[in-house]
């Protein structure tokens, strides 16, 4: 062999070699981080995490509310993330038999969950008693991924459609024996966190219609009246960033002054509480179980999308990202009355909000500098197409009737319940196949799926 060619062979050798060192060291980091543990050749990690949670909604919920808009169902954003997988739900003591679940009609209407303990298994990465928030079964304080985060220097925030006292904004942030303890879990959140952005629902002052009230409402939602006295002053909070000065809150209440939040400079901390009661529209008066829309929405009160706008833009300015968790909260509520109408309303503003995030990403360093996922804390309703139910014995589930887009779809709530049934998981960008790898789980009908711990176990793993 001349030497020539014995150089060219060698240099194509090492050539392959390097390939093949690469190829391993990216397969190394992938299950490195997988573990938790430090790797030779590391990707970076997410700079922002986002968490957009459609509160009680299942498979046959985003279908619903697809077939309404588009006429036709997989159309949704999110439902061409490159993860799309299931997800269990069920709180400590209790457990998710993918055969059963399709054997006995029955059997997702037991042992399920409620938000505040799948909250808070999506925010710890453990799974405690129903009506926990951020805390075991032990009554202990767990470590919410956003506090890890906002120990790494990252800015926080929750976003929801219902009183941002609830079970599931609080479970990312507070730790209670009790989600109905909402008074100690608004002081909480105001006075002792180190979240940068809080909104949602609760306002005293007014009620389910936007309207001003005579008597103010209870205060609980807002973390009690002294609590709600000293927002409207200026003066609430404690000291976020641990520069011993106190960083107080700005209230933000008008539709119009959530808009503007959306763009230009903005305060370092944001409690925003829109003008309504509960919820943003669907506790609003006149015929709950009229068809999306029938109903007048009301016009004062900002949109989820907006006030998800809203808390993006107060949370980028930190150049070491953030953590924000979004909920559509009175998808669940709508469930529970087996509101049909209202419960595709709700989808949908929280479907808008899901394409706002997206674009958002995009304009703002892409995939690679975010992670998002979109998935819900639990069935609600047990919804199904006509017809579903035990058919000469044996349980029958059939299909959502398309009557076509603009037009209530043919539906069927089974429950005005929790279930226990899997829900749909979808997440897109930096991390997401992290997700995807703990999947490794097989329902017969669903396929693969992972435990609503796994998300919380992911975004620790991220953050550390």
């Amino acid at each position: 062999m001349s030497r020539k060619i014995a150089r060219r062979r060698n240099f194509y050798l090492v050539i392959s070699g390097c390939v093949m060192a690469a190829l391993l060291a990216l397969l190394a980091n992938a299950q490195s981080n997988e573990n938790g543990k430090p790797a030779c050749f590391r990707v970076r990690n997410p700079k922002n995490i986002i968490v957009l949670i459609s509160d009680g909604c299942g498979y046959d919920h985003v279908d619903a509310a697809s077939l309404y808009q588009y006429g036709k169902t997989g159309t949704q954003i999110y439902e061409k993330f490159p993860v799309r997988v299931g997800m269990s739900t069920y709180s400590s003591g209790q457990g998710y038999d993918p055969k059963d679940a399709w054997k006995y009609w029955n059997y997702v209407n037991v042992q399920y969950t409620d938000s505040a303990a799948a909250a808070t298994a999506m925010s710890t990465a453990v799974k405690t008693y129903g009506g926990a928030v951020g805390v075991d079964d032990d009554l202990q304080k767990l470590q919410h991924a956003f506090e890890l985060a906002e120990q790494k220097g990252k800015s926080t925030g929750v976003v929801s459609s219902v009183e941002w006292a609830h079970a599931t904004p609080a479970a990312y942030v507070a730790h209670n024996v009790s989600r109905n303890n909402y008074e100690d879990i608004g002081k909480e959140m105001i006075n002792d966190s180190t979240v940068d952005v809080i909104m949602g629902c609760g306002h005293p002052l007014f009620d389910r219609d936007g309207n001003p009230v005579a008597t103010p409402n209870t205060y609980k939602y807002v973390g009690g009246e002294a609590t709600w006295n000293a927002l409207v002053a200026g003066t609430a909070g404690g000291d976020a960033d641990g520069d011993g000065v106190a960083d107080p809150w700005k209230l933000v209440q008008t539709r119009a002054d959530f808009q503007a939040l959306a763009s230009g400079a903005t305060p370092k901390r944001v409690c925003g509480v829109p003008q309504v009661y509960q919820t943003l529209q669907q506790g609003r008066a006149g015929d709950g179980h009229a068809a999306p829309y029938v109903v007048p929405l009301i016009a004062t009160v900002p949109t989820l999308e907006e006030m998800t706008k809203a808390a993006l833009n107060v949370l980028d300015n930190n150049g070491k990202g953030f953590c924000l968790m979004v909920e559509g909260g009175a998808i669940d509520w709508a469930s529970h009355a087996n509101q049909s109408g209202r419960m595709i309303e709700e989808e949908i503003d929280f479907n808008k909000t899901v394409e706002a995030v997206c674009a958002w990403v995009k304009k703002n360093g892409g995939w690679k500098e975010t992670l998002v996922v979109v998935t819900g804390d639990h069935e609600c309703g047990y919804l199904s197409g006509p017809g579903s139910g035990l058919v000469n014995g044996k349980p029958v589930w059939k299909p959502l009737v398309n009557n076509g887009a603009g037009n209530l779809p043919g539906m069927q709530w089974n429950s005005g319940s929790h279930t226990n049934a899997l829900i749909p998981f979808y997440a897109k960008g930096n991390g997401a196949l992290l997700l995807r790898a703990r999947a490794r789980k097989l329902d017969p009908v669903r396929g693969r799926y992972l435990d609503n711990t796994d998300l919380a176990k992911v975004m620790l793993s991220l953050l550390k």
